[in-house]
């Protein structure tokens, strides 16, 4: 029988494990954001740029902080969403165009067309409609695949095979991701590194780990994770010929993600 879903996420039925950090609430003071009026951006070709979530939150950021390029942003995202199993974006951001429309109509703005043209905000017919079929039959689909992933998992632990095991805690934690479950994707990734036999499964595991607490914002945990990366003698040694221009793209993440975590905190002085 399919798994049930909750909330829109789905619940795997998965031995509990307590996770290195719990997902910290940042103490940074919001600031008012801000919103730019008019740009020369080409939103195609900076979305392109991207790929998974981190494509869709630069789309929603667009969208939030720019009026000129909001509908079109949302659009852009709605279509993209439609990609993946997060069928919970996929609604919310159809709520967030519904108000992007009814916004720029209460003020009497232009809204961009589809096709590329500046238009009326008329063209709401040409907008993308909230598709519920589409939801409850992707929600299905989500629900049947997260079925078949955890049987595998658990045959494989029947087994005992080590490698099996890893490899279906990542299978389970890129469906979770896939799906916008970011909490079930970072426990999923964690659970793998009980049965990492490499130091290259190891880098892996923490690259992982590291992907989705940036999209939780849980920078202590990308910090702590970037230290367990770089202690690997994949990535503190010097390597063989063949090795070093894979290390050095592994390295260049790790820094970038430290870097990212200290700017977040407001840590401007890391080197």
């Amino acid at each position: 029988m399919p798994l049930q879903m909750q909330g829109g996420l789905m619940q795997n039925n998965v031995e509990p494990m307590v996770i290195d950090m719990a997902v910290e609430e940042n103490d940074n003071t919001e600031e008012e954001p801000v919103i730019v009026e008019s740009t020369s951006l080409d939103l195609e070709t900076y979305a392109n740029c991207y790929s998974g979530l981190a494509k869709l939150q630069r789309l929603v950021f667009i969208a939030d902080r720019c009026p000129q390029l909001r509908v079109e942003a949302l659009r852009m995202a709605i279509h993209y969403v439609q990609t993946t199993y997060n069928v919970n974006l996929y609604t919310q951001l159809h709520r967030k165009m519904q108000e992007a429309v009814s916004g720029a109509n209460a003020g009497n703005a232009s809204l961009p067309d589809i096709a590329g043209g500046q238009v009326g905000s008329g063209t709401v017919a040409n907008l993308p409609a909230l598709d519920m079929q589409w939801v409850e039959s992707r929600a299905k689909k989500a629900a049947l695949k997260l079925e078949k992933l955890d049987t595998d998992l658990k045959n494989s632990k029947v087994n005992s095979i080590k490698e099996s095991i890893r490899r279906g805690h990542d299978d389970l934690g890129d469906h979770y991701l896939d799906c916008g479950d970011l909490s079930n994707a970072l426990k999923c990734y964690s659970r793998a590194r009980d049965y990492c036999t490499s130091f290259r499964h190891i880098i892996n595991m923490c690259l992982n780990v590291i992907k989705v607490s940036i999209y939780l914002n849980n920078w202590s945990h990308v910090l702590s994770y970037v230290s367990k990366a770089q202690a690997t003698p994949e990535v503190s040694e010097s390597r063989p010929s063949n090795n070093k221009d894979q290390s050095a793209v592994i390295q260049t993440k790790l820094t970038c993600a430290a870097g990212l975590a200290q700017l977040a905190t407001r840590k401007y002085k890391f080197f």
